[in-house]
């Protein structure tokens, strides 16, 4: 491939890889991970409601990593409640696995940055040997896609299989038992999936500019080199 066409696929990955790190730190920073609602289990309960009467018991929850904002409505109107994460929920939500997705947002953030760094490089100059060649670039960007598949599954088994809304819900709450009504993610948690298969789509640009992967390489040319020098 000409080298201003492989020039051209390495602006166009960088800048795809230095997006993916904004909108990664934008998410982060956001409560539009998880959004739903939940009903008041107990007065609905204690009134019977159905239908049209259920309304006034469903309230809403939506909540990123670090804070967000459930409305209590329990046929009294809603009552809005802030909380944050650190350290309101430390002690009943799965701590280490909601570390571990800040954790690997930040590695996201990271390689991605790394990522859009070496493509520039690679575009604009001489690229080394090692890691800053087409080695170093599969690297980054594997890593990058990796880090946003485990966000994506450590969230959310977080939330599925912990029941991360039901425990929001109910915190600080005696007298009433709330349920999740209704629950999906939001925004910040399909950008990371955006992520992951921009970094994926990356891999095979770099392909696409003609460098094999570093595993495809024949290990017959090493013997066949062997095999000439001792004619000799």
């Amino acid at each position: 491939m000409p080298a201003q066409q492989k020039k051209i696929i390495f602006c166009i990955a960088g800048v795809l890889s230095f997006a993916c790190a904004l909108g990664t730190a934008a998410a982060i920073g956001t409560q539009l991970w998880v959004k739903g609602t939940i009903l008041c289990k107990t007065g609905a309960l204690l009134v019977n409601a159905t239908g049209q009467e259920l309304e006034k018991f469903i309230g809403k929850i939506h909540y990123g990593l670090f804070h967000g904002e459930r409305v209590r409505q329990c046929g009294l109107g809603g009552r809005p409640f802030q909380f944050s994460f650190f350290p309101d929920l430390l002690k009943i939500i799965p701590a280490s696995i909601h570390v571990s997705v800040i954790l690997f947002c930040t590695v996201l953030i990271i390689f991605a940055l790394v990522g859009a760094g070496f493509f520039m490089f690679n575009a604009f100059g001489s690229p080394y040997e090692t890691l800053h060649g087409p080695v170093g670039l599969y690297l980054w960007s594997f890593i990058a896609c990796s880090c946003g598949c485990l966000i994506m599954i450590l969230f959310s088994s977080e939330v599925k299989i912990h029941h991360l809304s039901e425990k929001i819900a109910n915190f600080k709450e005696g007298s009433f038992t709330f349920k999740t009504h209704s629950e999906q993610f939001a925004n910040s948690f399909w950008i990371i999936l955006v992520c992951s298969l921009v970094h994926f789509l990356n891999v095979l640009l770099i392909r696409f500019a003609g460098f094999e992967f570093p595993f495809s390489k024949s290990k017959d040319s090493g013997t066949i080199t062997g095999a000439v020098d001792l004619m000799y």
